[in-house]
């Protein structure tokens, strides 16, 4: 199912007597989605994406804007009427039921054709628990499982109404490390087992970027990038996309454009071509560090972190805003953790730079 926001806008009225006016939750929200993906919906807390998703789903009213499934307007549909499964955030089983009832418990509100025998309801609850992998647990309350297996019950209870939409709140947030990274390869898995368009909120960067097909990245309400994950990551528009995308997160310098150089405090980092004169900002992802003897941008060690397959070398400078500058390189490269400083040369595509006011990425030919 394809779905069209367009112009889609959503405010609040204000509750504060110091802020009167009334907030943009969304604001001018246009994008198709296409049939049978799962895109990510992606920013930090209060950007909008939850907003959007209740739009979507039904439980919000739009200010102004249009809602397609399809070719169909569901704009002003009530939400039991768009065909959408929604996964919540605390997952919101029933104690008392039985994972089995659980699953069942909406197709008992089926009326008239569409009504449902007790058996045929146990068989597509079967067949949704069979997706999930909880065909064994059919007679366990939510009590009895982990917190893994109980979003994948709400999961399965989205699912046994064949919906055109599935819609997921923040389904991993509750669950620990191991669990989320399980969770999520299974949630991939069933999307593309079912083909159902789904559309994930998550504010954790690399949950997006490992299952979607493509991400929405949200500031205050505003889409800040529309893209695949990898495009995203590896030319991001502005500032804000580049410092949200990214773990460990990209390395923030102050810089400026000198003589069709680029410097980063007194020393010249980087011939630049068709760049005028001016103050920059400077990004530089991890891996955009190469560890030289001679290289061009001198840092203070002050630790070298070993990570297996990788080294991260932690360093300071007098002209970064992060607090500590972390460069990942490889575990071969031997690095003397007793050394004052380490020196980098920098790979010219993994360095972004911006407007220091505005944050918008200013282009740039390295060479």
């Amino acid at each position: 199912m394809k779905i069209v926001l367009q112009n889609l806008t959503k405010k609040f009225p204000g509750r504060s007597k110091k802020s009167p006016g009334e907030v943009i939750a969304v604001n001018d929200f246009t994008f198709e989605i296409p049939d049978g993906k799962l895109i990510g919906l992606l920013g930090p807390s209060g950007c909008g994406k939850s907003t959007a998703l209740n739009l979507i789903c039904g439980l919000q009213k739009p200010t102004s804007g249009k809602i397609f499934f399809g070719e169909d307007d569901v704009t002003d549909l009530p939400p039991e009427y768009r065909g959408v499964g929604l996964v919540f955030q605390n997952y919101a089983l029933y104690p008392h039921l039985t994972v089995l009832k659980n699953i069942t418990f909406p197709l008992e509100n089926l009326r008239g054709a569409d009504r449902l025998s007790k058996e045929e309801m146990e068989k597509k609850a079967l067949e949704a628990a069979k997706l999930v992998q909880l065909e064994g647990l059919m007679d366990r309350r939510p009590s009895e499982l982990s917190g893994g297996q109980q979003q994948r019950v709400a999961i399965a209870r989205a699912l046994v109404k064949t919906p055109r939409v599935l819609l997921l709140d923040e389904p991993l947030s509750n669950l620990d490390a191991r669990l989320r990274l399980q969770t999520r390869e299974e949630i991939r898995r069933i999307q593309r087992q079912t083909g159902v368009t789904t559309i994930f909120v998550t504010h954790d960067q690399e949950e997006a970027m490992s299952i979607s097909d493509m991400i929405v990245v949200m500031k205050e309400g505003v889409v800040q990038q529309i893209g695949k994950p990898q495009e995203v990551y590896d030319e991001p528009v502005n500032l804000f996309v580049a410092r949200f995308l990214g773990t460990p997160p990209i390395n923030i310098f102050r810089g400026r454009v000198s003589g069709s150089r680029l410097c980063i405090g007194e020393e010249s980092v980087l011939p630049l071509q068709n760049i005028p004169d001016q103050e920059v900002t400077v990004g530089i992802r991890p891996e955009g560090f190469l560890l030289q003897k001679d290289g061009p941008l001198t840092c203070r060690l002050t630790r070298v972190e070993v990570m297996g397959r990788d080294v991260s070398v932690v360093s300071t400078h007098p002209c970064s805003e992060n607090v500590s500058i972390r460069s990942i390189i490889n575990a071969e490269t031997k690095v003397d953790p007793d050394a004052q400083n380490v020196c980098f040369a920098l790979k010219p595509h993994k360095l972004y730079l911006f407007h220091p006011r505005t944050g918008e990425r200013i282009p740039f030919t390295a060479g």
